[in-house]
């Protein structure tokens, strides 16, 4: 194998302010593993909403600054630490993630050290760039519909349905004959969504929407719900769905603190609950974490895909960034260093 470069280009964090010009890229040297570690050449790295929100300091934990953002993509093990899993790994090409506080590399760089544990090796028949955007969305899809079908819920409601992860919930619907209530928030992703074969969309801004999305509720019984906006809407939908409901929040795109009805937990014995992919994962054996990102592999190239808008180099950055908030119903907006 090549001898390694002491130094790489990687976005550097400047300050957990939002700003454009709190990003940069830099010149910064090689990391090394250390035990049970392994280092990534960088192929692909897709631009998340839980990246933009590492980016303003509203994720659930912070790196010391100068820090570098991006929580998964994909590479080849080009060195491992000590270990009998980072030996395994050592020369395959791997989907990984650097989402925990103790990690100081991140994924928007031409090299990365993360936990061998992390690193999830691809089968022959998955791409790099299909590896990139593995771990975040299709894991998360595939285990909030298995919540729906150990529960034995005769349909779901979900906010952010025009989203990658939302259309993913969508086709999995479909796959396990589970009816999929769909909220979005523009005419667009209606018409998107209807072109899938969406049944059930409701926009929520429509005068009729509160009325409509309860109704739809109730008439599909969707006693399990997942939202990814937060604020008002959490609110909105716990109201909406029948007594004795679940309400998983994922996520905070709307970046408020999610709103409840306190008659809704009290009265109708309704229960929010939160859903952090990297905690559900933890809970899993090493075997059943083996059988799951096989299931999840198989279904890449259909249920679980992932779209792409652009792919775009490290030194583009900032329209990279610019391009994932504003376009993010168009695809994944990929790093590629």
């Amino acid at each position: 194998m090549a001898s390694l470069p002491t130094t790489m280009r990687a976005v550097q964090l400047l300050a957990y302010d939002g700003k454009p010009e709190s990003v940069r890229v830099e010149e910064v040297p090689v990391p090394r593993p250390g035990p049970g570690e392994v280092l990534v050449r960088v192929i692909s790295s897709p631009i998340n909403p839980s990246d933009l929100a590492f980016l303003r300091g509203l994720y659930g934990f912070k790196k010391p600054l100068p820090a570098q953002p991006g929580f998964e993509g994909s590479g080849t093990v080009v060195e491992a630490g000590s270990g009998a899993m980072p030996r395994v790994l050592r020369g395959r090409p791997v989907a990984c993630t650097t989402a925990a506080p103790n990690l100081a590399s991140g994924m928007w760089s031409e090299y990365v050290v993360t936990s061998a544990q992390l690193c999830v090796p691809l089968r022959k028949s998955v791409t790099l760039e299909q590896g990139a955007t593995m771990l975040v969305n299709p894991l998360t899809a595939w285990a909030l519909m298995g919540e729906a079908r150990r529960g034995r819920h005769r349909s779901v409601v979900q906010t952010a349905a025009a989203s990658a992860l939302g259309r993913m919930i969508l086709r999995l619907g479909r796959r396990f004959s589970i009816p999929v209530i769909n909220v979005v928030r523009r005419a667009e992703q209606v018409e998107l969504l209807r072109g899938m074969g969406a049944e059930h969309v409701l926009n929520s801004s429509d005068a009729r929407f509160v009325e409509r999305l309860r109704e739809a509720c109730h008439r599909l019984h969707a006693t399990l719900g997942f939202d990814a906006v937060a604020g008002e809407m959490t609110r909105i939908v716990l109201r909406a769905q029948p007594p004795g409901s679940r309400l998983l929040l994922y996520g905070a795109l709307s970046l408020s603190a999610a709103e409840t009805d306190p008659g809704s937990l009290i009265f109708e014995e309704k229960r929010l609950e939160g859903f952090y992919l990297s905690n559900w994962l933890r809970r899993k054996s090493f075997l059943g974490q083996l059988q799951l990102t096989r299931q999840v592999q198989q279904l890449l190239s259909a249920e679980l895909k992932t779209e792409i808008q652009a792919r775009l180099p490290l030194e583009e950055i900032r329209r990279a960034l610019k391009m994932a908030s504003t376009y993010s119903t168009a695809g994944k907006v990929l790093l590629t260093p």
